[in-house]
């Protein structure tokens, strides 16, 4: 049973116990264990190519380096808090424990969508409108940065304050928005969260993208494949690697979405103990796979990653052969 802050006792207290056994709660913890530590040095090793290299230094990627943070901040606090529960068998953090992570999860999730569209009006403002987008500073660039993060404390900050609320979900080791107590109040923030951080940002992202697309198919018509220069090849190859990220971003964020949207208009009575797992577990997803698309649709990117290879080995090679060198002149000395 919970308690809030006075001591008394929370509406989550009649909420039924753990719907996995332990062995399902492990399986999911080593699950969780596994992702964190590798989004945690994946996301970590991103950050460090793009402060080691200063061509990646680009506007576009300082979207991308804040979209790092994000995963950062899924994979070490919320994988950490919710795999510990699931050896557990149970929530262990309290209802103090329980507020912060959930809240931090829809935070991050919220920031994450909020980047990717300011991502996709960059696209638009490079390639579609090169005259405005020219013209962007990197003052422009930060402001946008921060009306995403902006726009995520505030939906992530709602249910703290009593617009919907936070609650373990069924399987007893992980918190989120209560879908379980679907009321009044958590029909309007589920369809008003869905309609700021998911209509409008798809509509804005299906525009700019579409847009692109035109203009794209239009250059290469006009212009011979050998005449392409090397800016406009690394344009289309950022503006790829953004489509990829969005398209995987839909597909973890959905499960979740559905969860919502049925609990809203249905019984949430009937959604499967797998599903609400699946559902948050397809969501933290996105954090160790987007290090996979910088290397896969990202030529500079891929260039940075083998030239610090290049040198990790070089550094490697010239340490082994130096060092029975000094090895055999202190022997001889």
């Amino acid at each position: 049973m919970f308690l809030n802050d006075s001591g008394n006792p929370l509406e989550s207290e009649n909420e039924p116990p753990s719907a996995f056994s332990q062995t399902e709660h492990n399986i999911v913890a080593a699950y969780l264990i596994t992702a964190g530590v590798i989004s945690l040095l994946s996301n970590i090793i991103v950050l460090g190519i793009f402060v080691k290299y200063k061509e990646l230094r680009t506007a576009t990627n300082a979207i991308i380096i804040n979209l790092a943070f994000t995963d950062i901040g899924v994979s070490g606090i919320g994988y950490p808090m919710s795999a510990a529960s699931d050896l557990h068998g149970s929530w262990k953090f309290g209802y103090t424990g329980c507020q912060i992570y959930a809240a931090l999860n829809i935070f991050f999730g919220m920031a994450s969508i909020g980047l990717l569209t300011v991502v996709a009006v960059d696209r638009y403002l490079t390639i579609c409108k090169p005259h405005i987008g020219s013209r962007l500073t990197a003052r422009n660039y930060t402001a946008l940065i921060l009306a995403a993060w902006i726009n995520a404390v505030f939906w992530a900050s709602m249910p703290v304050v009593g617009w919907a609320s936070y609650a373990p979900d069924p399987t007893g080791a992980t918190c989120t928005v209560n879908w379980r107590k679907n009321d009044a109040s958590f029909v309007s923030f589920t369809m008003s969260v869905i309609a700021v951080n998911f209509v409008i940002p798809l509509s804005v992202m299906f525009f700019c993208y579409y847009n692109v697309s035109k203009t794209m198919k239009q250059y290469t018509r006009n212009t011979c494949l050998e005449g392409i220069n090397i800016d406009w090849s690394d344009q289309v190859d950022v503006t790829k690697m953004s489509v990829v990220m969005i398209l995987m971003f839909l597909l973890a964020w959905s499960p979740y979405s559905i969860v919502c949207l049925w609990s809203s208009f249905g019984d949430p009575k009937k959604i499967s103990p797998a599903m609400a797992i699946i559902a948050p577990l397809f969501a933290k997803s996105s954090t160790f796979y987007n290090p996979c698309i910088y290397v896969i649709a990202n030529k500079k990117f891929r260039r940075a990653i083998f030239a610090m290879i290049r040198c990790q080995t070089r550094k490697e090679i010239t340490i082994n052969n130096v060092l029975p060198m000094n090895v055999s002149q202190s022997t001889i000395a």
